[in-house]
């Protein structure tokens, strides 16, 4: 079964996105055509192998708690082996730290194909390489000896150990505890709770990255730092007790074959971490990890939509159904339900949004590419101000958005959809966590509207037109996109009006005014965003297609177009209704005092 278009990537990465900018540094310089051809071949094949045959079993053999002991199908640590072997854990890490230095645009989208294979096992190994990063950046040399060969082969777990019962997003009010030992390294106390990968009986160990605030430190974050704390020291070849324990995992609606654990550090004796980076900065190191997890969110949650595209466009092309309204004819026969215009409705709202979250995410990985190696100064924060501002979108987008795919997909089966006799009710109750996981909806629309929009005085938002506009210009002069640019460039304008209208807000009235629906202008911001995208897809297929080779390859930009057009007129319309509310001025949600919800 197809779980996604390896022939999508290669039309996002080829022929809309600028790779040669990429290949012009030298880091980069060997993943030419070829390699990247091969790295999309590799991931796919090993996806096909590892990862997509265990989905559904994943599910109905869930992890498991039992005498202390978490367990999970064996094939989780055979995956991560295997991803370990193939170079996939440490591609992105330099040559001199035994990586291949491959780039984060083709690093992800070969992450695209390994998610939609198997999200719930795909994200022990991406987890870990997450992991693995922090201490590559900031660990001592004596850290990188001790965990990176382990993590990088797969054979030790790695996790982000932040939340705590009274603190999730408020990071600010942990209350973990760290002191200096005699041996220079740290004593651990304390909790944390919904740990993804936090424990499991298919890996050695499992290398916690956590955040601990210094014993009798100050509030807030300026007491927090960041440790790494293993589940086992290595001590001479051996590996010892380290007093984390796991006091159960989580019942999950979903990704029941994905632990989420409940850790216990220094209950049951002295539980040691090291300090990775420097003391009280732990926010600031963890943020790269996080930032990573928010695109890799993202990228989970589109490549889910994906694989419920793909069994929903499977099963209406095979499954007969009724007959064109106007045809009375019972002796007729049964048309195939992909003939109904409404079916047809609901694929192209499925493709539109899987294919639009795709070119999202790996755009703002070349940006992030860009602005980690390019030797211009201008040209590096260019592309840091984009990713910083595309970012909540980027997370937030694929996640809602693929809720409602995924659903819509549940409806092209019917009753089957609901069953699990087939995968949509599955990934339906999978993909619904992406919409919490690394800062709920919300956070990421108080992050857009109160922060990014306004970052260095706006200059994202001005580099982010500028690069509309270079897709505008040659869309209004091209008969095919003409009318969608023009939706698009006045959706613009209506942009500058919602912001004049709340900066006004923020200058004159409580922040809490300005920022009581900066939810909705998350989406309808990122509706926007990806109104830019699908225009510039339409141009590259209208011009590629008089030089199509085969009925598939002309098939295939038609339907680039054809999507596009569905997006501009069913899906970027809303943008409409979300402008009425943010230039309302009623305070509903403000006035509406506890008592009054009964």
């Amino acid at each position: 079964m197809q779980y996604i278009s390896t022939r999508n990537l290669r039309f996002v990465l080829n022929e809309v996105l600028d790779l040669n900018r990429i290949r012009s540094f030298e880091q980069h310089e060997a993943f030419d055509n070829e390699a990247t051809e091969m790295a999309l071949d590799a991931a796919k094949q090993l996806s096909d192998q590892y990862l997509f045959p265990f989905y559904r079993e994943m599910d109905k053999k869930k992890a498991y708690y039992k005498d202390g002991e978490v367990h999970v199908l064996p094939e989780v640590g055979e995956s991560m082996r295997a991803m370990g072997a193939a170079g996939w854990l440490s591609a992105a890490w330099p040559y001199d730290a035994n990586g291949q230095q491959m780039p984060t645009v083709i690093l992800n989208a070969a992450g695209l194909i390994f998610q939609a294979a198997n999200g719930n096992m795909a994200a022990y190994s991406f987890l870990t390489t997450g992991a693995a990063n922090l201490i590559l950046t900031f660990g001592s040399d004596q850290l990188k000896a001790t965990y990176l060969e382990k993590m990088a082969a797969g054979e030790w777990q790695g996790t982000m150990a932040l939340t705590e019962p009274q603190a999730g997003s408020s990071l600010s009010d942990i209350t973990t505890t760290y002191e200096l030992l005699e041996d220079g390294s740290y004593s651990i106390k304390g909790q944390k709770i919904y740990i993804s990968g936090g424990d499991h009986n298919s890996t050695e160990n499992v290398v916690h990255l956590l955040l601990a605030r210094q014993k009798g430190g100050p509030k807030g974050m300026k007491g927090v730092s960041l440790f790494v704390v293993p589940k086992h020291l290595p001590v001479d070849g051996e590996l010892v007790d380290n007093h984390v324990t796991t006091a159960g995992i989580y019942g999950k609606m979903g990704q029941k074959g994905y632990v989420a654990a409940h850790l216990m550090y220094g209950e049951q004796g002295e539980t040691k971490g090291y300090l990775v980076g420097e003391e009280f900065r732990g926010l600031n190191c963890m943020f790269q990890m996080m930032n990573e997890a928010r695109i890799g969110t993202g990228i989970m949650a589109a490549a889910s939509a994906s694989a419920a595209y793909y069994a929903s466009l499977q099963y209406a092309k095979e499954r007969p159904q009724g007959r064109h309204p106007g045809n009375k004819d019972v002796n007729a026969p049964q048309v195939i339900i992909a003939e109904h215009a409404d079916v047809r409705r609901m694929l192209l709202f499925q493709k539109a949004v899987v294919e639009g979250s795709v070119d999202l995410l790996l755009q703002c990985s070349l940006y992030e590419d860009i602005s980690k190696i390019s030797q211009d100064e201008e040209e590096r924060e260019r592309a840091h101000l984009l990713t910083e501002l595309l970012t909540p979108i980027a997370k937030s987008f694929p996640s809602e958005y693929g809720n409602e795919s995924v659903s819509i997909g549940m409806q092209v089966l019917g009753g089957a959809g609901y069953t699990d006799d087939f995968p949509l009710e599955q990934i339906f109750r999978d993909i619904r966590v992406n919409s919490i996981y690394e800062g709920t909806t919300t956070i990421h629309g108080l992050d857009l509207l109160g922060r990014k929009m306004m970052m260095k005085g706006g200059k994202p938002v001005q580099l982010l037109t500028e690069e509309i506009q270079k897709t505008l210009a040659p869309a209004l002069a091209n008969e095919t996109t003409k009318g969608m640019a023009e939706n698009l460039a006045k959706g613009l304008g209506s942009v500058q009006q919602v912001m004049g209208h709340l900066m006004g807000l923020a200058q004159s009235e409580d922040p809490k005014v300005f920022l009581a629906d900066a939810t909705i202008f998350l989406d309808y911001f990122s509706l926007h965003v990806i109104g830019w995208l699908w225009l510039r897809e339409a141009l590259a297929a209208d011009k590629a297609l008089p030089d199509a080779d085969g009925t598939d390859e002309e098939n295939f930009y038609k339907s680039k177009i054809q999507t596009a057009r569905f997006y501009f007129n069913y899906i970027f319309s809303r943008t409409a209704a979300h402008k009425r509310t943010l230039l309302n001025t009623e305070r509903i949600t403000l006035e509406t005092g506890g008592d009054l919800l009964v």
